[in-house]
């Protein structure tokens, strides 16, 4: 009784007068039917933009995610370290999910990402740990690095959803996502939170060994805006649904921003929020990587910000921007 009673304050607090809408799926029944369709993606799988196409059914060899019918989660909890409109007073819903798709040589958590720190949940688990972050006043569902396990989220989704689940979800993702998963997402993310980590493929296939990667993010970025537009904000500055950008300025111009910046403010919206990312610190692999060997100067990020500025980009996550500033 007292878990349910402070599920219900939660929801008030948090939901006020945004009605998700996945809650429409469910009521056509159309969140089942989309995790069945997920599910049978995975026997030939094209959930990420690797095309590996394995049967993940049968096993996880060529898997380039390491992840077979279940997924993998390392933790959960309130975070109060993401952007401002995500963290809010209570914090952001995140479960950060084992093993990635890319292979990036500077990653802050490879552990996580690289060796699949974590533990085998099933869907029923993963909703559960969605009810309580609600519980516990989260503004959000934050579901991190999500591409390779759309088919559990989906059914996890569902499963909390008819239980209670009424906050708004954010798909937090490395930006290489296929389009055959995001058709499965349309109308049940309310966030969708990319990195668009390069603005030249080869450069991404050196660092983060993948093909494509900026083809493939800008086509992803271009479908997120489709489903949910610029990011929108309720009375107290808590995001309700939209999009919102990261971009990670690296040293020696590796993260190609000009690019990026130019393609958001060209081709999405000059009220694209961003989040132009200052805390690179060499991590994982990247000593043998040079330049990614040392820290961001000062001079690049504000270089970064003066290009944004250019542009028209004004709506920029604050955390980073005033202390570059103030300088």
């Amino acid at each position: 009784m007292r878990y349910l009673l402070i599920l219900y304050i939660s929801t008030l607090n948090n939901q006020q007068t945004y009605n998700p809408p996945y809650l429409t799926l469910l009521e056509k029944n159309q969140l089942q039917v989309r995790a069945e369709q997920a599910y049978q993606h995975m026997a030939d799988c094209d959930l990420c933009a690797r095309y590996c196409h394995v049967d993940r059914y049968a096993g996880i060899k060529g898997a380039v995610c390491r992840t077979g019918v279940r997924a993998w989660v390392n933790s959960y909890g309130p975070h109060h370290g993401e952007e401002v409109p995500l963290r809010g007073v209570y914090g952001s819903g995140t479960i950060f999910f084992s093993w990635c798709s890319l292979r990036c040589v500077y990653c802050q958590n490879w552990e996580i990402s690289q060796n699949g720190l974590g533990h085998e949940v099933a869907p029923e688990e993963i909703a559960e740990m969605m009810l309580k972050l609600q519980a516990q006043g989260c503004h959000n569902i934050n579901f991190v690095t999500p591409s390779h396990v759309v088919a559990q989220i989906i059914r996890a989704v569902d499963i909390a959803t008819r239980r209670g689940l009424r906050i708004p979800l954010v798909y937090n993702t490395g930006g290489y996502d296929s389009p055959e998963a995001l058709a499965l997402l349309d109308g049940i993310i309310d966030i969708y939170m990319p990195d668009m980590k390069y603005g030249d493929s080869a450069l991404a296939h050196k660092y983060s060994h993948v093909r494509d990667y900026v083809e493939t993010n800008f086509a992803a970025v271009r479908e997120m805006y489709r489903q949910v537009g610029d990011l929108q904000l309720n009375e107290q500055g808590i995001a309700q649904s939209g999009l919102l950008v990261r971009h990670l300025v690296l040293p020696g111009h590796i993260a190609g921003t000009e690019a990026v910046l130019t393609f958001l403010a060209n081709e999405i919206s000059t009220s694209t929020y961003i989040n132009l990312m200052d805390q690179y610190h060499p991590c994982y692999r990247a000593m043998d990587n040079p330049p990614l060997d040392r820290d961001l100067k000062r001079n690049e990020y504000q270089e970064a910000l003066e290009l944004a500025d250019r542009l028209g980009l004004k709506r920029l996550d604050q955390r980073h921007t005033r202390r570059w500033l103030a300088y």
